[in-house]
């Protein structure tokens, strides 16, 4: 702005007014482009900052370790207000300050081999010369020492020949009898329960593609081509249905369930290319009782989207808790009346420790993500030290603890949350936490509750293995087959039993199943009665 001297001003006092005037609007106009200016700075450098904790974070994923602890954190909540009292009635062990909670630890060494493996003895004897004694005398047998070795013997196959004896009459020639061949799990085929239940444990719970398992059964002489494994998964999947309804009705009545999704690609899917991406929803019931067997389900869905339709779908008329992530797709199902919808707070942490890794504190000071990861630490200590009590006495140190913990924990945020920039990855942290607040603190209103959706997100892993291995479905009904079996194998696992054992239980009795009941005793808790009695 030019500067005017007093020999520049006009002498009429009207022209002095409309200079003062024109000169204020320059100072105004000023000043807006120098608040869109700033503006636009401000904008910018969040962006750079976005930016640059996203490069970071993206090549700590690519180059860093997986795990979410933080060898540079420094402990902050070790406090008395964290730990679980020995005055609390019931509960055996407590947290002392700036100790973790107790646990035994695991004896080093080798293990001892099972008990139940056979034995095979193998003698080993000195030789004749040395069974005589310098003084010329036979020398007696005193004992032995024996050590073992693990021994494996590849897989055996064998081929079943079901002989079916006839009868006839020897005078009239007529009137032949044939013994009735047993309902087989896929007629005409000659896959028994075994082979079916070998192939569906190597693929879907080792996560062996059948493209391997041909070239195994190629190395022992036996043609069997993936494509025709797949369609015996397809069909064996089929024969589960039945068993299938009736988990999914036990999951629908249990009144507590995890939900969560993760991604799929098929193939041939009407409407769609076949890089796009569909979707395996898992569901998981809760742990309502902590009492063995827990009756646990876990459900596996293929949907070829990730509509909340689907959520409403899956869980029909449900009423009771349902537990997620912040995805959306949940938010509707979730404002329904007679559901209670529940947070996880290991999402929570998670973004928390995204914000230590992408901006790291200096030696000795602590950062915003420091102190919201220690005073979740806080909560998830108390979870550790009352993860095997009862409901109730979980309430009670919930309410205890747990609800002045979470106390903290919301002063802490009202406090830095309008301090932090929102796009940061801090930032972006504590609004995920805002957001979410009463979902993820109403686990602390009932015992039987968890603090996170790891239940199912751990349910999750098998398949994500898997999926690094065989990588996409081929058809709709191949996903169909996969979720059934994935089903069945995580369900058995969940209950105790032996996923081998249970397919091929399941692939031998289902055939015959003529009632409801019939299936019903093959549910796994049912199963697992029946092989301890």
């Amino acid at each position: 702005m030019k500067t005017r001297s007093s020999n520049d001003l006009p002498n009429d006092i009207t022209a002095l007014k409309q200079l003062v005037l024109a000169q204020g609007s320059q100072l105004l106009e000023h000043q807006q482009g120098q608040a869109v200016y700033q503006k636009a700075l401000s904008e910018k450098q969040a962006r750079i900052q976005f930016l640059e904790e996203q490069i970071i974070l993206f090549k700590h994923r690519q180059f860093g370790h997986s795990s979410e602890k933080n060898t540079q954190q420094v402990e902050l909540f070790d406090e008395a207000e964290v730990e679980v009292s020995l005055s609390a009635p019931d509960v055996a062990q407590a947290v002392e300050p700036g100790q973790a909670p107790a646990t035994k630890k695991a004896k080093s060494g080798r293990k001892p081999l099972p008990q139940n493996l056979p034995r095979v003895r193998v003698e080993h004897d000195v030789v004749d010369s040395d069974k005589v004694c310098a003084c010329g005398c036979q020398k007696s047998c005193i004992g032995e020492e024996t050590s073992e070795q693990l021994d494996i013997i590849p897989a055996v196959i064998q081929v079943l020949v079901h002989a079916r004896l006839k009868y006839a009459c020897k005078d009239c020639e007529s009137g032949i009898t044939i013994a009735a061949l047993p309902p087989q799990p896929i007629p005409k085929s000659n896959a028994s329960a075994g082979l079916l239940a070998h192939i569906a444990t190597a693929k879907y719970q080792d996560g062996l593609p059948l493209y391997r398992m041909e070239a195994i059964f190629k190395r022992l002489n036996i043609h069997l081509p993936r494509n025709t494994q797949a369609n015996w998964m397809i069909k064996g999947a089929q024969l589960l249905q039945p068993l299938y309804n009736l988990l999914n009705d036990h999951l629908l009545d249990s009144g507590y369930v995890h939900m969560d999704e993760t991604r799929v690609q098929v193939l041939k899917e009407p409407d769609k290319l076949a890089r796009s991406l569909s979707y395996m929803w898992v569901r998981r019931t809760g742990d309502p009782n902590l009492g063995d067997p827990r009756q646990t389900v876990v459900l596996f869905d293929y949907r070829a989207s990730r509509s909340a339709s689907v959520v409403d779908e899956l869980l029909g008329d449900y009423q009771g808790y349902l537990q997620t992530d912040d995805y959306v797709g949940y938010h509707k199902t979730g404002l329904r009346e007679g559901i209670t919808h529940l947070g996880c707070m290991a999402h929570a942490r998670r973004k928390f420790i995204e914000a230590q890794k992408v901006a790291p504190s200096a030696k000795g000071k602590v950062s915003k993500a420091d102190m919201a990861v220690s005073l979740i630490k806080g909560l998830y200590q108390i979870e550790s030290v009352i993860k095997d009590e009862n409901p109730n006495q979980r309430m009670l140190v919930r309410q205890e603890k747990s609800v002045p913990q979470l106390a903290k924990l919301r002063k802490w945020l009202d406090k830095s949350l309008i301090h932090t920039p929102p796009k940061s990855k801090a930032g972006a942290a504590m609004a995920y936490l805002h957001k979410n607040w009463a979902k993820l603190a109403a686990y602390t209103k009932d015992g039987r509750l968890n603090i996170d959706n790891n239940p199912v997100e751990n349910a999750i892993r098998p398949f994500a293995i898997g999926r690094k291995n065989w990588m996409f479905s081929n058809s709709q009904e191949g996903a169909k087959a996969s979720a059934m079996l994935y089903s069945i194998i995580e369900t058995a696992k969940a209950n105790g039993l032996e996923p081998y054992a249970y397919l091929k239980l399941l692939f031998t009795k289902l055939p015959s199943c003529e009632t409801v009941e019939d299936v019903e005793e093959l549910l796994p808790w049912n199963a697992l009665k029946l092989s301890t009695q």
